[in-house]
């Protein structure tokens, strides 16, 4: 057999070994493409802004859980002081049934501090059915009242540990989707993202007036002053915000208060129709709500839109839409 022959021939064995083996050899990667990588880096963006909005509202449930628990322990504390009221004055009627006998039967009676050990004493002493049953009865109500208030403060706690690791958790979410967007677009060339970027300027003419008076007047020319600025997660300002920042921000100039969190803004006002929107109504975006923006008129809005992106506009339907309220 000739040379060539024999080197063919090991060609063959060798690459029969690989397939018998489930080897596979990797092609070279190919270049990124624009547009894939655009989706890609879009949906990654929607699921840290997803995490986000979940963020703010385990946070704003963590601040009514706390405000809660500092009322249950207020509560617990005055019902306790309450009990040791009743406490006194049973053992005073006590002592009084007991006048004559040993000392040490009344003892029995007042050690223990516990109510449920305490009615028990209560309930083996001879002198239980002389008691007046409206203080004994009193005793029992004001001990029942205490427990449920102990177990209330102890629900509150137990949610407070929930919302505290729901917020590590979601935090941890916005990371690690943002640090995936920031590889995927590392990976294209100064051009490519250069050309990513013109492809997200949003509307680069500003409307020079807008249809709107009163508060909606401030809160759209509060938010149509940050177009430009930077979207970073959680952040509400001055130079950089996400979504809900932004909106809480704007109306807060026109002196309305609103929560930061799309989904509960999105309850922090009336529902407007899509027919009946006005400059400074509040739109919603995506299921469930994870996205907000401010209406501006001719069928646009301003909302921080990503972090590729920054503060921008765009029209109104340029995201699946949902609802929009009027705060005011």
């Amino acid at each position: 057999m000739s040379p060539d022959l024999k080197r063919l021939g090991g060609v063959a064995v060798a690459l029969t070994a690989v397939v018998a083996t489930g080897l596979v050899v990797s092609p070279v990667q190919a270049e990124p493409d624009i547009d894939e990588v655009r989706a890609k880096v879009d949906r990654l963006y929607h699921e840290a802004e997803q995490a986000q909005e979940r963020y703010h509202d385990a946070n704003l449930r963590l601040e009514e859980l706390t405000e809660e628990l500092g009322s249950l322990k207020a509560d617990e504390k005055r019902q306790d002081a309450r009990l040791q009221v009743v406490r006194e004055q049973v053992q005073e009627s006590i002592v009084r049934q007991y006048q004559g006998e040993s000392i040490s039967t009344v003892g029995q009676v007042v050690v223990s501090e516990d109510p449920s050990a305490f009615l028990g004493q209560l309930s083996t002493m001879s002198a239980f059915n002389d008691l007046q049953n409206d203080l004994f009865d009193s005793f029992t109500t004001e001990a029942e009242a205490l427990g449920l208030r102990e177990e209330a403060t102890r629900e509150r706690r137990a949610e407070i540990s929930s919302a505290t690791a729901q917020l590590a958790e979601e935090k941890e979410a916005v990371e690690t989707r943002l640090a995936e967007a920031k590889r995927l677009l590392g990976r294209l060339e100064a051009e490519e993202r250069e050309e990513l970027q013109a492809s997200r300027s949003g509307f680069t003419r500003l409307p020079s007036s807008v249809p709107a008076s009163g508060r909606a007047a401030a809160a759209v020319k509060a938010a149509l002053a940050q177009v430009g600025d930077a979207y970073v997660y959680g952040a509400v300002g001055p130079d950089a915000y996400d979504c809900s920042g932004l909106t809480m921000m704007a109306w807060g100039a026109a002196g309305v208060g609103l929560p930061h969190s799309s989904s509960a803004q999105f309850g922090s006002g009336t529902r407007v129709a899509q027919s009946d929107l006005q400059p400074g109504d509040l739109v919603f975006y995506y299921s469930p709500i994870s996205h907000v923006g401010m209406y501006i008129g001719n069928g646009l809005i301003v909302h921080a839109a990503n972090p590729s992106s920054g503060v921008r506009v765009d029209g109104v339907f340029s995201m699946p839409y949902v609802g929009a309220v009027r705060p005011g």
